[in-house]
């Protein structure tokens, strides 16, 4: 008989899951406390980046894509740049509209 191939999985201590829930968690405060003060045109910039790097820990470690094999992160990275296709085309649209940068006296 033959020996059966043995998987191993990674195991994550606690004290790892404890550190990114905290820092997501002062992350959520941060947002909270960015939102109000009023930074102009750069309140869409840190609050996207905050998101980002939320996101980024939940996909990491939660989801468990940091220890995962590579197809799996071809995948996610697959998806990312998918979704960065959609946003890209939105923003485009967006952007190409004209009204909406016309000066205040001419309506």
């Amino acid at each position: 008989m033959k020996d059966a191939t043995h998987i191993t999985h990674h195991v994550t201590p606690v004290r790892t899951y404890l550190i990114v829930f905290l820092t997501l968690l002062v992350l959520t405060v941060t947002t909270t406390k960015v939102a109000e003060i009023d930074l102009g045109e750069w309140n869409f910039v840190v609050a996207f980046l905050i998101a980002i790097t939320k996101a980024s820990l939940v996909v990491l470690f939660f989801m468990h894509v940091r220890y995962s094999t590579s197809l799996t992160k071809l995948f996610v990275c697959a998806g990312l740049f998918w979704m960065a296709i959609l946003i890209s085309i939105t923003l485009c649209d967006y952007i190409s509209r004209d009204w909406q940068y016309l000066p205040q006296w001419i309506h």
